[in-house]
C-alpha cells in the first residue's frame, strides 16, 4: 500500500531540507493539549483546520516519515527489512533534529501467513518474515514538555513494504477480538463471535498479534509494544502523560489496533490519541464502539481521491439508523426492504466494515502543485502533508502561503 507504488510520481521537497526545527513548528498548546489531541473530537477545529492542530497533525507526519527513512528498502542488503539507524541517533540521522524526543524502541512486525514449499527456492527478500516497522520515542526535552504541557509518548509505524505484509493486506475478512486478561485488564486475541462482536481485518491482526514461527522467543508486535509502554509508564508514573500513535497505510490500520490494545491492557492507560494517513478500513461497527466507549480518540487524515481508503470491504453503518425513520413515517413496504437488507447484510458481516473516528477529509485535486494525479499520487505520505499544510476549510480548499512544494 505504499512505497512499491512511489516510482514516477511528483515529489516535494524534504520536510527536514526546508522546515524549521519540531519543537519551534507549532504555536504553544500546553493549556489546550487535550483539545488538540481530541478529548472533544475536534469539534470546531477541522474545518476551518485550527493552525495549532495542522502543526500538530504535520508534526506527527514527520515521525512517520522518519520510519520510512530508517528503513533498509535494498532487498539485496544482509539488513534488509531492518533499521538502519541506532536509537541514540535514529531521528537525527532521519533528519529531525531538536525534537524534543528520544527513540526508546525498534518495533517489528511478523506475518502469520504460512508459506509454501517452494518459497525456499526463491530470493530470500520474498519470504521476509519479520521486519522492522516502526518505533517508540519519548518526549524528553523539558522545554518541549512544558510547551506541549506533557510527556509525549509517540508511536510512529510505516506502511507495507515487504512481500508478505502485501499478502496480509489481501486478507480482507473480519475477524474476531475478544478481552483476555492480562495484568488485571484485557487484551485482543482472536475468538469466536459468540463471545465478542468487535472484528478488524484478518491482515492487519495477524501482523500485529503474530510471533515468529520457528523462534517462539522473538515477541510478536503486540508484545513488543505492551511492554515498551508498560515500562514507560512506570518510569514517568505520575507525570501529566499522553500517547500518541501515528502511522500512514499499514502504519494506521496498526496504528489504531495498537490503541485499542493498550487501552485494554492497562488499568491507568494515559490518554490515547491516533494520527492515521491515509488508513484503510480497520474494524465493524462493534469494534468502533468498543474504541469509543474506551475513550481512544482517532483523527483519519483521508485524501478523497485514495483508493486505499475506501477498502477493504464495504460499509453499510446507517441500516438500523434508516429502517427505524422509514418506519416512524409509515413506509411499510421500504421498512420491509430495509429490514430484508439488513438481514442480507448480517449474512455477510465479515466483510461489513465501519468507518472510525473524526475524519479530515482533502483532495488531491485541490492543490494547485499537484500535475498527473494518480494512485500513487493520491496515497503517498508526502502528498498527504502537502495537502494538510495547504487546506484551509472546505470552502477554501488551499492556501496560498502552504510551505510543502513540488519539485521542479
Amino acid at each position: 500500500m505504499d512505497k512499491m507504488m512511489n516510482a514516477n510520481m511528483p515529489q516535494l521537497r524534504s520536510s527536514s531540507s526546508m522546515s524549521p526545527p519540531l519543537s519551534s513548528l507549532t504555536n504553544k498548546v500546553g493549556k489546550r493539549w487535550k483539545e488538540y489531541q481530541g478529548v472533544n473530537n475536534w469539534n470546531g477545529m477541522l474545518d476551518p483546520l485550527d493552525e495549532n492542530l495542522r502543526a500538530e497533525i504535520l508534526r506527527y507526519g514527520q515521525f512517520v516519515e522518519a520510519a520510512y527513512k530508517s528503513f533498509e528498502f535494498d532487498p539485496s542488503s544482509p539488513n534488509y527489512a531492518t533499521c538502519k539507524f541506532p536509537k541514540s541517533t535514529h531521528l537525527e540521522r532521519c533528519g529531525l533534529r531538536n525534537t524534543g524526543y528520544k527513540v526508546t524502541k525498534h518495533l517489528r512486525a511478523t506475518s502469520g501467513i504460512k508459506l509454501p514449499s517452494w518459497v525456499d527456492k526463491a530470493p530470500g527478500w520474498v519470504a521476509t518474515q519479520s521486519s522492522y516497522i516502526g518505533y517508540v520515542a519519548v518526549c524528553h526535552n523539558k522545554e518541549e514538555i512544558k510547551r506541549l504541557g506533557r510527556r509525549d509518548i509517540v508511536v510512529a509505524f510505516r506502511g507495507t513494504t515487504t512481500c508478505l505484509e502485501w499478502l496480509e493486506n489481501l486478507r480482507a475478512t473480519l475477524t474476531n477480538v475478544v478481552p483476555s486478561a492480562v495484568n488485571g485488564n484485557t487484551a485482543a486475541e482472536p475468538c469466536s463471535v459468540e463471545e465478542n462482536g468487535a472484528m478488524v481485518e484478518s491482515g492487519f491482526l495477524s501482523l500485529y498479534t503474530s510471533k515468529v514461527s520457528d523462534n517462539p522467543s522473538l515477541m510478536s508486535l503486540q508484545d513488543m509494544v505492551r511492554k515498551e509502554i508498560a515500562r514507560i509508564l512506570k518510569t514517568y508514573e505520575g507525570e501529566n502523560l499522553s500517547l500518541t500513535i501515528t502511522g500512514h497505510s499499514l502504519g494506521a490500520a496498526l496504528a489504531t489496533l495498537a490503541a485499542y490494545d493498550i487501552k485494554n491492557s492497562f488499568l491507568r492507560a494515559p490518554h490515547v490519541t491516533v494520527i492515521s494517513f491515509g488508513g484503510p478500513r480497520v474494524g465493524n461497527r462493534s469494534f468502533r464502539r468498543r474504541l469509543e466507549e474506551q475513550g481512544t480518540k482517532v483523527l483519519r487524515i483521508v485524501n478523497s481521491d485514495d483508493v486505499i481508503t475506501k477498502i477493504p470491504g464495504f460499509v453499510f453503518d446507517e441500516v438500523e439508523k434508516k429502517e427505524g425513520d422509514v418506519e416512524e413515517n409509515g413506509g411499510e413496504h421500504v421498512a420491509s426492504f430495509q429490514g430484508w437488507m439488513r438481514n442480507r447484510v448480517e449474512e455477510i458481516q465479515w466483510l461489513l466494515y465501519s468507518e472510525i473516528g473524526e475524519e479530515l477529509r482533502l483532495c488531491s485535486r485541490d492543490s494547485p502543485y499537484l500535475r498527473g494525479i494518480n494512485i500513487a499520487t493520491c496515497h503517498d505520505l508526502n502528498i498527504y502533508l502537502h495537502l494538510v499544510d495547504g487546506f484551509v476549510s472546505s470552502t477554501c480548499p488551499f492556501r496560498a502561503t502552504a510551505k510543502r512544494f513540488l519539485r521542479h
